[in-house]
């Protein structure tokens, strides 16, 4: 008899209407190409607590923020660690997966980040600005997030008792991402009108981009998964980082021609097969 093929659940929300992108066709994409490998089950992440035990691994993707459904969420990472399920990428990511408390930890330390404060009165070791974006700690999708003078940033932060961060409003040429598998550059792509997020075009990092990049993927010491380092270019050349995304970061497929779309998919795919070999 032929060994037994991996068993993976993969937790989506086909339906969940993402600005400028599209959830569901890039998750048929990918489920469809995963399927030459794996037995696949696909579910909702309200439902993903209650499958997992039929399954030799669980693939977190494009599922929403988890703020639309905290406790469904909690309870699958409990049950998830109380069982050792295989959960990729796995639940120990410092940056977006746990908040955005990373971005002030990482302005402290001096990395090349928006600078990030929580407490209003640490507004002013931030660069001076005529306006200021202010978001939740726990945010995604640019839920709650305003563009406000300094006052309006200072009486945010007072009120928030550390649950909001504070930005100075970053003139910036445009937004960049790069993708990674594992510590793998796969591809990056460019935002050139910052008016449109994902209006996304490929192009080719120089080697300074690349080291940018690395830092945060090498900062987040995850062995497995899919990470993408968002940054926006500033008027002198530099990058500044945006966010770190590591729990389930759109990947932009339909902005890459077909011979990068199945690169990515076969590091993709060879990254899975090490994940569940690691288990054994």
């Amino acid at each position: 008899m032929p060994p037994r093929r991996p068993r993976v659940l993969y937790v989506t929300d086909l339906a969940y209407p993402a600005r400028g992108r599209r959830y569901g066709d890039e998750d048929v994409f990918l489920t469809a190409r995963l399927r030459e490998q794996f037995d696949l089950a696909l579910c909702h992440p309200r439902d993903a607590a209650a499958l997992l035990d039929a399954f030799d691994a669980v693939v977190v993707r494009n599922s929403g923020p988890v703020l639309a459904h905290p406790e469904a969420y909690a309870a699958f990472r409990r049950r998830a660690a109380e069982r050792g399920t295989r959960v990729y990428n796995p639940l120990s990511g410092r940056a977006d997966m746990a908040g955005k408390q990373y971005l002030v930890d990482l302005t402290a330390a001096g990395f090349p980040v928006i600078p990030t404060v929580d407490r209003a009165e640490h507004l002013p070791r931030l660069p001076a600005a005529d306006r200021y974006v202010v978001k939740p700690k726990l945010g995604a999708d640019s839920l709650g997030l305003r563009t406000v003078g300094a006052d309006a940033a200072r009486e945010a932060l007072a009120g928030a008792d550390g649950a909001l961060l504070a930005q100075p409003r970053i003139d910036f040429v445009h937004e960049v991402s790069f993708c990674f598998v594992d510590h793998a550059f796969q591809y990056a792509l460019r935002a050139p009108d910052p008016a449109r997020r994902w209006d996304l075009r490929p192009f080719e990092p120089t080697a300074e981009d690349l080291e940018f990049a690395r830092r945060f993927i090498d900062w987040n010491t995850l062995d497995h998964g899919i990470q993408r380092v968002d940054a926006c270019r500033t008027r002198d050349g530099g990058l500044l980082l945006v966010e770190l995304e590591d729990l389930n970061p759109y990947l932009s497929l339909d902005a890459l021609d077909e011979p990068r779309r199945d690169a990515f998919v076969t590091a993709w795919t060879a990254s899975l097969h090490r994940f569940l070999a690691a288990g054994r």
